[in-house]
């Protein structure tokens, strides 16, 4: 019986670390209107929203039809290098 392959953030950790970078910031990017506008919100709803907006887009990543279109369009943020 034959291994199953290794899974792609075993095989490149530096692009699922980068993945996810790319996530987190775009949870934090949502948090901006109310940094800016230095609103008296309590932290956890903010941290929360933050960390509900990166598991989606983390998610999202995670859909092989979206990964598929980021190896061709994208490849920079694909999970695995786009192959020759």
């Amino acid at each position: 019986m034959s291994e199953p392959p290794a899974p792609t953030q075993t095989q490149h950790p530096g692009r699922a670390t980068f993945r996810t970078v790319v996530a987190g910031l775009l949870g934090l990017i949502t948090l901006l209107p109310w940094i800016l506008a230095g609103a008296h919100l309590d932290g956890t709803v903010l941290g929360g929203q933050a960390l509900a907006v990166s598991a989606a887009v983390t998610r999202i990543l995670a859909i092989p039809a979206v990964n598929d279109w980021l190896t061709e369009h994208a490849p920079w943020l694909a999970a695995t290098p786009r192959r020759p």
